[in-house]
């Protein structure tokens, strides 16, 4: 194996000429937009990254040749065809595959920490521009599990063949988004349409005349959507910047999840006041709908059909209906319901394919909205998400007295607007109770 001091050695060497630079870097003065350098200096600096190229060339042919001197060292009956496959089919799937955290682990913003030499204090935020449906329910395992309080971890272990995780579809996944630099959103909300058209003849009247065609008429008001924040924190030891599985964990399990809960919450219902969106069951203007006003005969109205009857309403109003967001008790009441031969009816006559759908609209369960309650509507139609900054992560040690403590704050915040901008397109729906006899 090579000598780990060796390297050591040659990255402080390394850490030294480039403090050197940026010293002299930092000296360079700049006149009428022309830089004075002066020429011993200059030659210095030269020098200097002539070196750097030349150790991390160093660096890296030592590091290379503790890799080859692991592998020269395998048992013979290894099958280096085997591991060859399986390295490559990881490092695909790794580049097919990333969560935030392991995103964030690799962006220029966190290494240029360099694992906390250069401190505890991002540059700048790191925002993830990937899809976060591969961002949920990645778990690291490590070689062997701590006891106790956590003080150190073993490296991390994946499987060659790596399956894109799943994740809960969000409410955020029914509407369209668009991305926004402005801190208001004003737009027009409909709020009234009388749909006049019809056929209409060349010419009437006496004397004939060229027909009138009829007018239709939109009522419409000015309203503002300001962007709003949803962050939280949580805190860290230092050794976390190099202990990167634990961090990837902090980000994924719980910062970024602990987000998309509170956007769902927020989007159904914000109550507009102080920092809080105004959620779609807030909006002055939407259709409702109660389960107890159902058809008693021939057997009573069940959750179901209240959903379907409500859908007929967001039809009735001209739009067509794409979603529905459920309590998970109340899909599971759904689900679970049977005929009087103990069949269930949703399995049989109302979900479609593997995706929960009811009454052919995709479902999305979430604690985010009170049990009891449901929301149908056209959501792409409806309604729209504007995205001010998508959810970034940002770290620092300048918190309290985390500087003397080791310790960091790892940040995640997110700033989105919603514009309802037609409400008669959603539907509440009230399970206040199967239809009964008056």
């Amino acid at each position: 194996m090579a000598d780990e001091s060796r390297i050591k050695e040659l990255q402080t060497a390394l850490q030294q000429k480039t403090a050197e630079n940026k010293a002299i870097a930092d000296s360079f003065k700049v006149e009428d937009g022309v830089v004075i350098v002066d020429s011993a200096q200059k030659s210095a600096f030269d020098q200097n990254m002539k070196d750097i190229k030349e150790i991390k060339s160093l660096i890296s042919g030592l590091e290379s040749l503790e890799s080859v001197e692991a592998w020269g060292s395998q048992a013979a009956g290894d099958s280096v065809a085997a591991a060859a496959a399986a390295s490559e089919g990881l490092r695909e799937a790794r580049a097919q595959f990333k969560s935030v955290g392991e995103a964030f682990l690799q962006s220029d913003e966190f290494k240029s920490l360099q694992g906390g030499r250069n401190g505890a204090n991002m540059p700048s935020p790191f925002q993830y521009a990937g899809s976060l449906t591969t961002s949920y329910n990645v778990k690291d395992i490590y070689s062997a599990m701590p006891s106790g309080t956590p003080g150190q971890f073993g490296s991390i272990q994946r499987d060659p063949i790596v399956i894109p995780p799943m994740r809960t579809k969000r409410v955020r996944d029914l509407f369209p988004v668009r991305t926004t630099s402005a801190a208001i959103i004003e737009y027009f909300r409909m709020t009234g349409f009388t749909n006049n058209a019809a056929t209409v003849a060349e010419r009437g009247g006496t004397p004939e005349t060229f027909a009138a065609k009829p007018q239709s008429t939109m009522t419409f008001t000015g309203v503002q959507a300001p962007v709003r924040t949803i962050a939280h924190w949580e805190a860290a030891h230092r050794n976390v910047l190099a202990d990167e599985p634990q961090l990837r964990s902090i980000i994924d399990n719980e910062l970024m999840y602990g987000l998309r809960l509170q956007e769902d919450a927020q989007i159904l219902s914000g109550d507009g006041t102080g920092e809080n969106l105004e959620g779609v069951l807030e909006t002055t203007g939407i259709q409702t709908y109660d389960w107890s006003d159902g058809a008693l005969t021939p057997v009573p109205d069940t959750k179901a059909d209240a959903i379907r009857r409500a859908a007929t309403l967001s039809f009735l109003a001209y739009y067509e209906p794409t979603g529905v967001v459920l309590h998970p008790n109340d899909w599971e009441d759904i689900e679970l319901t049977k005929d009087s031969n103990g069949q269930y009816l949703v399995a049989v006559s109302v979900a479609m394919g593997g995706e929960p759908r009811v009454w052919r609209l995709p479902v999305v369960e979430t604690p985010a909205i009170a049990e009891g309650t449901a929301l149908v509507g056209a959501f792409g139609t409806g309604a729209q998400l504007y995205d001010r900054e998508q959810a970034n992560i940002r770290i620092s040690e300048q918190h309290s007295d985390f500087f003397v403590r080791n310790a960091i704050v790892v940040l995640a915040e997110q700033r989105l607007a919603l514009a309802v901008k037609r409400p008669e397109a959603f539907v509440k729906v009230t399970f206040d109770g199967a239809p009964t006899a008056p």
